[in-house]
């Protein structure tokens, strides 16, 4: 097949395949945020040099991400088909597909918001310890708004994971570019489609990153 003979079928398809890649991107970031925020909050502030240290949960949650985070996407898509099921009611498509797109990613989210609030300076803790400061406070309005730069940077980065996540659960028909790439380019030889289907995939990535750096950029000059 050459390009010249792209039908509006294909159009078709490949405006699907965006609209079901973002819909999986955008909702499993936004989970795995819920989950992986408070873990990483959690492995700041356990952490030995954390403001409230606790050796046990740390290591708890350390051996979590952990052990998740080794698991490739592939396995760990199989092996959480039960649970998808039971919660979406099918292992299988756009929807299914956010259940393990969202359980890998909450670690590694996590591990990028206590990286993020690691890097708060240790002054700026120590100044609101000593005004009496509880941990919340200290957590909400020191360690979160020092570090937003940081963290709106990792979003970004979790967002172009995440994407290229859901290209590879096109493999088991999770629907998205990937998908496309795997049924018309794998499967049927119809490598156009699939270079089309990646071409649109790496600029979706581009978006992400360009757009996330824009407003991180502006964050940081708010904070000068």
């Amino acid at each position: 097949m050459w390009f010249s003979e792209w039908t509006n079928e294909m159009t078709i398809m490949m405006v699907d395949g965006i609209r079901e890649t973002l819909f999986m991107t955008l909702l499993s970031t936004i989970f795995g945020y819920l989950l992986g925020l408070p873990m990483g909050v959690a492995l700041a502030v356990t952490d030995k040099n954390g403001i409230r240290p606790n050796a046990l949960v740390y290591k708890i949650l350390d051996v979590i991400a952990n052990i998740v985070r080794s698991i490739p996407f592939l396995i760990l898509l199989i092996l959480i088909m039960p649970l998808t099921k039971l919660l979406v009611g099918r292992s299988y498509g756009t929807a299914a597909t956010v259940v393990p797109l969202t359980v890998a990613a909450a670690p590694f989210i996590g591990r990028m918001i206590e990286s993020s609030l690691n890097e708060v300076d240790r002054g700026v803790i120590e100044a609101a310890q000593s005004m009496g400061a509880g941990t919340m406070t200290i957590i909400l309005r020191v360690l979160l708004v020092e570090a937003r730069t940081s963290i709106l940077v990792g979003v970004t980065i979790a967002l172009g994971t995440i994407l290229g996540y859901s290209a590879m659960a096109g493999i088991v028909g999770g629907g998205g570019l990937g998908d496309i790439a795997m049924r018309y380019g794998y499967y049927r030889y119809e490598k156009e489609i699939m270079a089309v289907a990646v071409v649109l995939l790496v600029v979706l990535v581009q978006i992400f990153q360009t757009l996330g750096m824009k407003m991180s950029v502006k964050l940081d000059r708010r904070q000068r």
